[in-house]
């Protein structure tokens, strides 16, 4: 038998040898029907007395892992393996749950041409700068490190939140009503634990982000896609009965368009008349490259119902799992118990070192140097675009641009063979429409966009050099 066993227990070396073969049996290092070495010969091998060994093997026998058999030997009892965890009778999910994890960037390999969608560039990151801030913040002490904090987040930096989203995108948002979450999708599940519930309506772009509808079909709702066109989302197309609309009106993800202002007072109507609530997902509109963008819904919002949702991921780093929604009084107190029972705080040291990155405008000078390098590579991305069969979806901001186009079937599996990672709008859609790509330039590297796209070309068929 070639089987490692764990005898570092040397005061006990009768139940170390216990514990380690009863769990080879368990995990299925020994299998139904093995035959174990003599009590001699494994004594010997473990250097250890026979007496030990024996009884060892009695004690297995006696609880049923071990058969001894006369003239044969010791082997592993054939009901003693511990059933797989994917058996039947396993604990599964509740009915109806049909979801599973995703690979996601930090899992897979970087390819050699990365037009991912959603990857700010790290390089840009002001890393000296954050580390000082952070440590010095460590140092302190005014946010209680030995306490729990509150569920709505460090109040500084509720403080530089409001004022730095009132300054850069016109959002009018006291600290009170501010949450701090780890991210836009913690704060979707915060507005769908309060607002939806089991078949309500929630009506999504389409196109539109997967992992949104997702989320609110988890909670049980009963989410419907609504048409994008070049105003936006299609408010005519609405549901009468909807609960909650979930959109993305400065750059309408995956498509780039932004919300005409004529939409965006329909949507408020509608909303108002239908007692409904709109998540307004503000992902990235910090890069912008033209004339700035239309005023946020929540600035047009005079009734309350608009809920607004930011992130750093883009601005800053993903792994810095840092986002905030901003949210009339009217819900506040419920958003914060669910804050409570579900994530209780957030690490309140980041926070802090995030508030001053915040107050000493380390953000602000961050996107203006970063801004002037995606926008050199949108550039790039653009000028490789006019020489290809595509549509070029008009879009000011963000960090991806969108072209429709003829694609052949698996164009994103075809191009990840040939080094290129790219997204399809079709696999952002659920209803029918037209195909094409989308493409990230934040994390692509400056000098790899124009022979990527060539590669990309080459891959779906709009070129035969």
């Amino acid at each position: 038998m070639d089987l490692v066993l764990d005898l570092s227990d040397r005061g006990d070396r009768a139940g170390a040898l216990y514990r380690a073969l009863r769990d080879a049996v368990r995990d299925g290092r020994l299998a139904p029907g093995d035959r174990l070495p003599a009590s001699r010969a494994l004594a010997g091998d473990l250097g250890i007395s026979r007496t030990t060994v024996a009884t060892v093997y009695e004690r297995l026998v006696a609880e049923g892992f071990l058969d001894a058999r006369v003239g044969a030997g010791t082997f592993v009892s054939a009901v003693a393996a511990t059933p797989s965890r994917y058996a039947t009778g396993a604990v599964r999910p509740r009915p109806g749950w049909r979801w599973a994890p995703v690979p996601v960037s930090g899992e897979s390999a970087v390819p050699v041409y990365d037009f991912r969608v959603g990857i700010p560039d790290a390089s840009l990151f002001p890393f000296d700068t954050w580390r000082r801030i952070l440590a010095a913040e460590s140092r302190l002490h005014g946010h209680h490190p030995g306490a729990y904090g509150g569920p709505a987040g460090l109040p500084r930096l509720r403080e530089a939140i409001a004022r730095s989203v009132a300054y850069g995108r016109g959002v009018r948002a006291d600290p009170d009503e501010v949450v701090v979450t780890s991210g836009t999708q913690q704060a979707l599940d915060l507005v769908a634990r309060v607002l939806v519930e089991p078949g309500d309506v929630v009506a999504v772009e389409d196109p539109g982000y997967a992992s949104a509808r997702d989320l609110f079909a988890s909670h049980g709702a009963r989410v419907v896609p609504v048409r994008v066109d070049g105003e936006g989302l299609v408010v005519d197309e609405l549901p009468d009965e909807t609960r909650l609309v979930y959109t993305t009106p400065s750059h309408q993800f995956p498509l780039g368009v932004a919300l005409s202002l004529a939409r965006r007072r329909q949507l408020l109507a509608f909303a108002a008349s239908r007692d409904a609530a709109v998540v307004e997902d503000d992902y990235d509109s910090e890069f912008r490259f033209s004339q700035r963008p239309l005023e946020p819904l929540h600035a047009l919002d005079e009734g309350g119902r608009v809920i607004y949702v930011g992130t750093f991921s883009k601005s800053l780093l993903p792994s810095l799992r840092a986002g905030y929604l901003v949210a009339p009084a009217s819900v506040m107190d419920a958003l914060l118990a669910a804050k409570q029972l579900t994530d209780g705080f957030g690490s309140t040291q980041p926070q802090a070192a995030l508030a001053r990155f915040l107050e000493e405008g380390l953000l602000a000078r961050h996107v203006r140097r970063a801004a002037k390098v995606y926008a050199e590579r949108r550039e790039l991305v653009l000028d490789a675009l006019a020489g290809m069969p595509v549509e070029v979806v008009p879009s000011a901001a963000g960090l991806h641009l969108a072209a429709f186009a003829e694609v052949p079937s698996g164009l994103a599996e075809r191009a990840l063979a040939a080094g290129v990672a790219v997204d399809t709008i079709g696999q952002h859609r659920i209803g029918a429409g037209r195909d094409g790509v989308v493409l990230g330039y934040g994390a692509a590297l400056t000098e790899a966009i124009r022979p990527g796209l060539a590669r990309l070309a080459r891959a779906a068929g709009w070129t035969s050099a």
